[in-house]
């Protein structure tokens, strides 16, 4: 900058003599991992003593909606961007109370089914256990299928494919999901890095959250499991 004159003093400008620039406003990072949040459906009659598999008309028991209802609570103060559910209807029914919170819809997600039981299904749990087929259910499940029905090892492929392209349909969200004990444990045991013939060693109760971060080109990581008190709001710090 030049010199200029005031009457008879010469006045010279320097950089330093400049006003400053306005201050441009920081630009939020978005997050760069994925959150998925897994939850399992609220109670049943049946809930510990059969095992229901995709039977239908199975609703929520008065504590399974009061847990529903508990989700949704924990579930404030997260920007979710998109609620996921297994068809059957205690998921969907669990879900409820988080949309009409967050005013997103319950898409219906095939993926997040709960194992196909085959003839198992709609047995009692008491029963089941007695046979010898059990063991195995319990300390061997890659080895197993159930009677014209899925195994376990189709069940964790299936369920772990549907949270990954859930999870890369919403790049830096929270994304929630409703499902099921046995495919919430198979989704949680390969982020993980744990084998499936360990996945029974996980406790998934009912109306509890599961959560894994998703980031690209990294491997998941597992942030929480079977939760159910606290608040979920500190997994993503505003």
């Amino acid at each position: 900058m030049g010199p200029r004159s005031v009457g008879a003093t010469l006045v010279v400008m320097t950089a330093a003599d400049q006003p400053a620039p306005p201050a441009s406003t920081p630009v939020p990072t978005p997050p760069s991992n994925t959150l998925v949040l897994l939850v399992r459906h609220g109670e049943t009659p049946t809930t510990g003593m059969v095992l229901p598999g995709r039977a239908p008309n199975l609703h929520l028991s008065e504590r399974g909606q009061g847990q529903a209802q508990r989700v949704a609570e924990r579930l404030a103060g997260l920007s979710i961007s998109a609620i996921y559910s297994s068809p059957l209807e205690r998921a969907c029914e669990t879900a409820e109370p988080t949309s009409a919170s967050t005013g997103l819809p319950i898409t219906r997600e095939p993926g997040l089914l709960e194992c196909d039981f085959g003839d198992w299904t709609g047995a009692k749990i008491s029963e089941l256990a007695a046979l010898p087929e059990w063991r195995t259910v319990q300390n061997s499940p890659s080895t197993f299928r159930f009677p014209n029905g899925e195994s376990f090892t189709e069940m964790q492929d299936r369920m772990v494919g549907a949270v990954t392209d859930l999870s890369a349909a919403h790049p830096g969200g929270v994304v929630v999901c409703f499902s099921h004990a046995d495919t919430i444990k198979a989704a949680v045991a390969h982020a993980l890095g744990t084998q499936l013939d360990l996945f029974q060693r996980i406790m998934i109760s009912p109306g509890s959250v599961s959560a894994i971060s998703f980031v690209d080109g990294k491997a998941s990581s597992v942030l929480m499991v079977n939760s159910y008190s606290e608040p979920l709001s500190g997994l993503r710090p505003q």
